[in-house]
């Protein structure tokens, strides 16, 4: 078994490796090559401007437009991964040189697909002056955006048979994540109804996990669910606001949210994530495990507040989600390992979602800071890691429900089960003393003058020479075939039970008179007139029946037992073989 879970932690290793360098050598993470002017043919629909960018650092962010234009010759060649710049806190100018051959179409729509920027101010040049001026960024009102898309967008006219500069000056507090493209009109409405198409289905899947989650919660009472949906809840809002669903549709020109909406939605999302697995993991975890990740996930509380409240920005909160982030999966992996030597299956679901969280997440940051480069696959992978993280959980978290049904139906069955040894007499399978007494208590109160309930005692007449004559075996299982008699004797309904060595007791509700009680009594004691077959022999026995009828004769299921029993035994000493009706004691 060790050799098992050091293979498959080695695999584990090995597909993080794989995933790292994929994402690191595969997705455009090579520095860009030496840019030159792009030409902008009608046959294409769609081009980036990304090898024709270069870069001019603004420190002070004091540079205009005509300072920019002056240092056209100082702007370099990025070297950070592709249409990436990383956590930058200054000012960056950008430049893309363009030239419209004289027969192209002169509208051009320039797309920057990466919404968390904080403002754009977009520039067009032609023979060193400025012929249009553009501003961008979720800092503005959308309402003043040149197109009201899900990205920062500005239609360009450029006269065919001319060069441009292209100058964009880039202020953000964030990550400068620059995916920039200049398109036709049909291309950009195409990629953007492709993307609100993407973004719909997995928002869609989150809402619907989330309100699953919650109705779960309160239905069942369990809150594990309410954990899981304090993880959904931050996971899809981020990813909402990230792709700037949310400043088209939910929160538009909420600059608050806007700010700080990326970082509160991490910390709860990372915040759920470590209740969801102290609870799933408790039972496998130290004490100090488990205390340590409620610690963690206060931790996380903490700072999502604080950030709200401006003390900590953006990058605190990087630092603090590189610092604690990792911290449910560290935790919770002795209790992971420990399930898949039990071979559970949650043990195995855990390692498969964490070891795509750490794949997409090392993509993810890598982006943030500039190492891998953009693309729709990097852009998307933490969604789409978070997206299979969320079903992957969701398993569990039914997984988890599962189990606890089951307990509890096998605790229910185990209750069950001694509740039936304490109130059923093992030889015959009938009701015994207790199992009579209690339901007889019952019958009692639901009985009136026209629903009387008849009490039988019955004993077996010739019985203990039957005893003497062939054993006690043969008596034991005399006693069960008499119990099978009186049970087909007896309507549907109606009670048996043996309360002593050969003394049986019937119980029969719903009776309109004293006659019906005494037809059903005289058929008790003609069910003994055939022989019973016992092996090879036979043997015949009869039964003296006392009873009771209440109200009639009372309430008290004691005095009603004593009166039965005490008719029983008038019947016996008179040529047994009888019936007999119990001495009234109430009316």
């Amino acid at each position: 078994m060790r050799c098992q879970i050091t293979s498959s932690a080695m695999l584990t290793a090995r597909c993080f490796v794989i995933g790292i360098l994929l994402a690191a050598f595969s997705l455009n993470v090579s520095a860009t090559p030496v840019p030159q002017a792009l030409v902008l043919h009608d046959a294409i629909s769609m081009v980036d401007l990304w090898p024709a960018i270069t870069l001019l650092h603004d420190p002070d962010g004091k540079r205009t437009v005509d300072q920019a234009i002056a240092a056209l010759p100082s702007f370099e060649v990025p070297t950070s991964a592709y249409a990436t710049l990383g956590l930058r806190k200054k000012v960056v100018w950008l430049r893309a040189p363009v030239s419209v051959p004289a027969t192209s179409n002169e509208r051009w729509i320039l797309d920057i697909d990466y919404t968390l920027l904080n403002r754009i101010d977009v520039h067009v040049i032609t023979g060193g002056k400025v012929v249009r001026h553009a501003v961008l960024g979720n800092a503005q009102p959308f309402a003043d955006r040149p197109i009201k898309s899900r990205s920062h967008a500005v239609l360009l006219e450029l006269q065919p048979g001319l060069s441009y500069e292209l100058l964009l000056r880039v202020d953000t507090v964030g990550s400068m994540i620059l995916p920039i493209s200049l398109g036709k009109l049909s291309a950009f409405h195409g990629r953007a109804i492709n993307e609100q198409m993407l973004q719909g289905f997995l928002t869609s899947l989150a809402l619907c996990l989330l309100l699953y989650s919650l109705l779960q919660w309160v239905g069942l009472r369990e809150h594990l669910y309410g954990k899981y949906a304090l993880l959904i809840l931050g996971s899809g809002f981020f990813s909402v606001h990230f792709f700037g669903i949310g400043e088209q549709y939910l929160w538009t020109d909420n600059l608050w949210l806007e700010r700080h909406l990326a970082g509160i939605t991490s910390l709860i999302a990372a915040c759920g994530t470590a209740l969801f697995v102290e609870d799933v993991l408790k039972a496998d975890m130290s004490r100090l495990l488990r205390r340590l990740l409620k610690l963690g996930a206060g931790l996380l509380a903490f700072t999502a507040i604080l950030h709200a409240m401006d003390v900590i920005d953006i990058h605190g909160v990087s630092i603090v989600m590189g610092t604690l982030g990792l911290m449910p999966a560290l935790m919770g992996l002795p209790g992971v390992i420990a399930r898949i030597r039990r071979g559970d299956s949650v043990g195995t679901y855990f390692l498969f979602a964490w070891v795509a969280y750490f794949i997409v997440s090392a993509i993810m940051v890598g982006v943030v800071k500039g190492d891998i480069g953009v693309n729709f696959w990097t852009m998307h992978a933490f969604q789409f890691g978070a997206t299979f993280d969320m079903l992957i959980f969701m398993r569990i978290a039914v997984l988890r429900s599962a189990a606890m049904h089951s307990a509890a139906q096998r605790a229910t069955l185990e209750r069950d089960n001694l509740h039936s040894l304490a109130h059923t007499d093992p030889l015959t399978g009938l009701l015994n003393r207790r199992g009579l007494n209690t339901t007889l208590a019952a019958a009692l109160h639901n009985c009136n003058r026209t629903q009387l309930l008849a009490v039988y005692m019955l004993d077996l007449d010739s019985f203990k020479p039957v005893n003497d004559q062939f054993g006690h075996d043969v008596g034991d299982e005399l006693l069960a075939i008499v119990a099978q008699r009186l049970r087909a004797t007896v309507r549907t309904g109606d009670v048996v039970a043996r309360v002593g060595g050969d003394e049986f007791v019937v119980m029969a509700g719903g009776l309109q008179s004293d006659q019906q009680a005494r037809d059903l009594g005289a058929k008790l004691v003609s069910a003994f007139v055939e022989p019973f077959a016992l092996g090879q022999e036979k043997c015949l026995v009869g039964a003296t029946i006392g009873y009771v009828l209440a109200p009639s004769d009372g309430l008290d299921a004691v005095n009603l037992l004593k009166a039965a029993d005490a008719a029983m035994y008038a019947g016996k000493q008179s040529g047994k073989n009888s019936i007999r009706r119990g001495a009234a004691t109430a009316v």
